[in-house]
């Protein structure tokens, strides 16, 4: 599905969509896609359609973010693997636990980066920019 998002409300309303099929289930969502296409943007829309209230920032300096989802006993973990680029590195942040408890949900930017640790269940979702406020959003 391709969709096109002309402000950071529109892609922010996608991924609150996206995120009420998955509230009650644990996944693994790949966001790939240039510095300022969106990424974060869609995170936190996400995060919102999930009834998560904190707000939401790039974890882009620690790592990983957890916040508890509404309502469910699960966890919503935010990603950001931006400034890492060696495997060893990733894996020493622990998100191959992460990944293997299936009861969490998980969001990566720069997923790129462990594409061979994912597994084939995982959504991906590249995001394009094609202006100064438009993206192209799909997921494969």
């Amino acid at each position: 599905m391709v969709h096109k998002s002309s402000s950071a409300y529109q892609t922010q309303k996608i991924a609150q969509n996206l995120a009420k099929k998955y509230k009650l289930k644990g996944d693994i969502l790949a966001l790939t896609g240039d510095l300022g296409s969106g990424k974060t943007t869609f995170a936190q829309g996400f995060a919102k359609g999930l009834g998560i209230k904190e707000k939401i920032i790039s974890p882009t300096f620690v790592l990983i973010r957890q916040h508890k989802i509404p309502g469910t006993q699960r966890t919503f973990y935010h990603i950001d693997l931006y400034r890492l680029d060696i495997i060893e590195d990733i894996k020493s942040i622990g998100i191959k636990e992460i990944l293997e408890d299936k009861d969490n949900l998980i969001l990566i930017e720069w997923a790129e980066k462990i594409e061979k640790l994912l597994p084939d269940s995982t959504l991906k979702i590249h995001f394009e920019k094609t202006s100064d406020l438009g993206r192209k959003i799909w997921y494969t």
